[in-house]
C-alpha cells in the first residue's frame, strides 16, 4: 500500500478484502464440484532449474547465485535474473494479471500473460479446499488451466482474514489454527504434485495488523499456535514464527514453491517495516510482493463511490513527470528502501495493480474509473526492472475495477507493445 495513505483508512481496510478475493477468485476460474473446475490438459513445460531451497541470494543486492564459468569460475548472476530462469521463463520483467481477468478474456484478446494470480481464501467451512473435489483440487486445475496456456501460477494466501480483516483472536484458537495450518500444508502439497514452479504471495495485510497490534508492534512478541505443526517444531509459538513455518513448510513440502511476503506500509516508515518484517521471516523469502493501489483512482474520486473506494484522502491520481506527489518514483523509492531494509537482496514484484485507462476528468464509472498505472509501468517498465523488479501483475482489488474486459483494449495494446520492444532487461 502507498505511504502516502493513513494508517486510519487500513484499519478499516478495503471493504471485506476477502469477501470481493472469493468473489474474483470465481470470476477467473469457477468453483465448481467434483471434476467440473477448470482444467487445462496437463503441465504446460513451465518446469525451469529448481533447488530444494528456494532461490539463493547472495548477500548483496546483485547476487543470486552463479554460474560455473571457465576452469570453475563463478560469474555472478542477479537474483532476478535467477529467479526469472528458475520460472523458464524470458530474462525480462514478467507481466501479469490477477483476479478480475479470465482466462477466457484473455484468450478472446490474445492475452499471454507470464504470471496468473489467484485467491486463496477462508478457513474451514466454504473455505478455498472445498471449492472442488476432492479438497485442494482447485490449486490443481487452476494450476493446470494456467500452465495450459503458457504462464506461471500465481496464489494469493488470504486465509488470516477469516475471522474478519484485522481479528488477530484465532491466533491462539487451537482449533482455528489447526485448520489453518491444515490447509497451508493441503496448499503446499497440491502445489509439489505439479511439478513445476508456482508463486505465492503470503498473507496480504495480515502482517500489518501483527505490526499494529503486538507489544512494540514486534511479532516475536505476539504469541501464536506454531510449533505444533510437525514441520515447524523448533518455531517459537509467535506471530513471527508463524510468517517463518509458512516458509519452513513450503521449502519441506513443496521446494519448487516461491514465496513472497507483502509489507503493509501503513504500519511504519520503510526501515522500520523491514524490521518488522524480517521478525517474521520476510528476508527468507524468495521475493518482495510490493504493490501500488489495488484500485483505481477515479473510483475515489466520484461523489458517491461504492463502499469498496471509501476511507482515504486524495490526491488519488499519480503525477507521471513525477514532479507532484503521489508518483511513481515516490513508490519506487519507498520499496527500495524497504528492500535495503530488509536485506539479502530479493527481487520485486509488483501485485495486484489497478488497470483504469488515464483520463484527464476525474472519476468514472463501475468497471470504467480512470487510472494511469497500467500506462504508466508499461511504458516505463525498464525503470521497475532497474530497481530489481522481476515481475509486475495487473489485477483489480475489489469487484468495481477496472479489468480487461472493460479498460478498451489498454492492456492487450500496451502489453503487446512492451513484448515487441523486446521487455524491460533484469538487474
Amino acid at each position: 500500500m502507498p505511504f502516502f495513505q493513513s494508517q486510519a483508512f487500513f484499519m478499516i481496510i478495503f471493504f471485506r478484502r476477502c469477501v470481493s478475493a472469493l468473489m474474483l477468485s470465481v470470476l477467473l476460474f469457477g468453483c465448481g464440484g467434483g471434476g467440473g473446475g477448470t482444467q487445462g490438459d496437463g503441465l504446460a513445460g513451465n518446469s525451469g532449474s529448481q533447488g530444494d531451497a528456494g532461490v539463493s541470494q547472495g548477500g548483496d543486492s546483485q547476487s543470486g547465485g552463479g554460474t560455473g564459468g571457465p576452469g570453475g569460475d563463478a560469474t555472478p548472476v542477479a537474483a532476478t535474473t535467477a529467479l526469472v530462469t528458475r520460472l523458464g521463463k524470458p530474462a525480462r520483467v514478467l507481466i501479469g494479471l490477477g483476479t478480475g481477468n479470465s482466462l477466457a478474456q484473455m484468450k478472446s484478446q490474445d492475452i499471454h500473460p507470464d504470471i496468473v494470480d489467484a485467491y486463496l481464501v477462508g478457513v474451514g467451512a466454504g473455505a478455498w479446499p472445498s471449492w472442488n473435489s476432492p479438497d485442494g483440487a482447485y490449486i490443481t486445475y487452476t494450476a493446470q488451466a494456467i500452465q495450459a496456456y503458457g504462464a506461471i501460477p500465481m496464489f494469493t494466501l488470504y486465509q488470516m482474514t477469516a475471522n474478519g480483516e484485522g481479528n488477530l483472536s484465532g491466533l491462539n484458537d487451537a482449533i482455528f489454527m489447526n485448520n489453518y495450518w491444515a490447509q497451508v500444508r493441503l496448499m503446499y502439497q497440491r502445489i509439489a504434485a505439479l511439478g513445476a514452479p508456482v508463486l505465492v504471495n503470503l498473507e496480504p495485510d495480515f502482517w500489518g495488523f501483527v505490526a499494529a497490534q503486538a507489544p512494540d508492534r514486534d511479532a516475536t512478541r505476539m504469541t501464536a499456535v506454531v510449533n505444533s505443526q510437525p514441520e515447524c517444531g523448533g518455531l517459537p509459538n509467535t506471530a513471527g514464527g508463524l510468517g517463518q513455518c509458512l516458509v519452513q513448510m513450503g521449502r519441506q513440502i513443496a521446494p519448487k514453491a516461491l514465496v513472497g511476503f507483502p509489507p503493509a506500509f501503513w504500519s511504519g516508515t520503510p526501515a522500520a517495516v523491514g524490521a518488522q518484517m524480517r521478525a517474521v521471516g520476510a528476508h527468507q523469502a524468495d521475493f518482495i510482493v510490493a504493490q501500488t493501489s489495488d484500485r483505481d483512482a477515479g473510483c475515489r474520486e466520484v461523489p458517491s463511490p461504492p463502499a469498496e473506494c471509501t476511507g482515504r484522502s486524495g490526491p488519488f491520481y499519480w503525477d507521471e513527470s513525477n514532479i507532484a506527489s503521489p508518483n511513481f518514483h515516490e513508490s519506487q523509492r519507498q520499496i527500495a528502501d524497504y528492500r535495503a531494509a530488509l536485506g539479502n537482496g530479493l527481487p520485486i514484484l509488483w501485485w495486484q495493480t489497478p488497470m483504469g485507462v488515464p483520463s484527464a476528468t476525474p472519476g468514472g464509472t463501475d468497471l470504467h474509473y480512470r487510472d494511469n498505472r497500467v500506462d504508466y509501468m508499461l511504458r516505463n517498465t525498464q525503470e521497475y526492472g532497474d530497481t530489481h523488479t522481476f515481475a509486475i501483475v495487473f489485477g483489480a482489488g475489489g469487484a468495481h475495477q477496472t479489468t480487461i474486459n472493460t479498460d478498451g483494449g489498454q492492456f492487450s495494446r500496451l502489453s503487446s507493445q512492451y513484448l515487441a520492444r523486446g521487455g524491460a532487461t533484469l538487474k
